[in-house]
């Protein structure tokens, strides 16, 4: 098993002290349900801590990158680093999803649900390396491979809200404001998913989902913004 990871390490540039912080944040909670005799522990607590480690690395490069900038405007910027979609995606071009310990109903999952399991390991691998190598190392790779996508998301506006954008899109052109409603909600109460609506009146014009209601509407208003390509 941790042989595995070995190739993990060699891609990152990074080797653990501790191989087994390694191998538990990419274990997802499904994969002990199949397999009793695994000796580690899911991914979740080390989740709680990397999220935590991410948004101090970004805020703390924010504040001092960029002294001209409001608080609002580093926060939209913050939160268009650390959103699910961007660092599923830098999951993803790491080639994490490789080494997931999933459950076989887990491991046919696609599109968003893959994202969001993506998203989860991203957390899960900084409170990993945080704990093993400390600060500066971990610090160093949130720069090298998610900070450093801010300028693009700066020149394309894709830090803007999008329920603010399309708030402002459907009061110019239909005067009617959006409404955001739950569609689904499953798992366990300290790991609610969501689905959600977002309405004109009657009709619904978007859906998406989260871990949270207000990342499963940012994630409807996007989807409604695209089908109206409104950009």
């Amino acid at each position: 098993m941790r042989e595995k990871f070995v190739n993990l390490e060699k891609r990152i540039g990074i080797e653990f002290k501790d191989k087994n912080l390694l191998v538990q944040a990419f274990c997802h909670r499904s994969y002990l349900n199949e397999n009793l005799d695994f000796n580690l522990g899911h991914n979740e607590r080390l989740e709680f801590l990397g999220d935590a480690v991410l948004e101090l690395i970004v805020t703390n490069y924010l504040y001092f990158k960029y002294t001209e900038q409001t608080e609002g405007e580093l926060t939209s910027w913050r939160a268009s680093l650390v959103n699910s979609k961007t660092i599923g995606e830098t999951a993803e071009e790491l080639g994490f999803y490789d080494y997931i310990l999933l459950s076989k109903g887990e491991s046919r999952e696609n599109g968003k649900a893959r994202l969001f399991i993506l998203a989860d390991v991203f957390e899960a691998f900084i409170g990993a390396l945080y704990l093993d190598r400390g600060y500066d190392i971990t610090r160093d790779f949130v720069e090298n491979h998610l900070v450093c996508k801010l300028s693009k998301i700066i020149e394309l506006g894709l830090y803007r809200d999008p329920k603010s954008v399309l708030q402002e899109k459907t009061q110019e052109e239909t005067g009617v404001t959006p409404a955001y409603e739950v569609l689904r909600e499953s798992g366990p109460d300290h790991k609610k998913h969501f689905v959600i609506g977002v309405f004109l009146k009657q009709n619904q014009v978007g859906k998406g989902a989260g871990w949270s209601k207000k990342e499963a509407e940012e994630s409807a208003a996007k989807d409604a913004l695209e089908k109206q390509n409104w950009k």
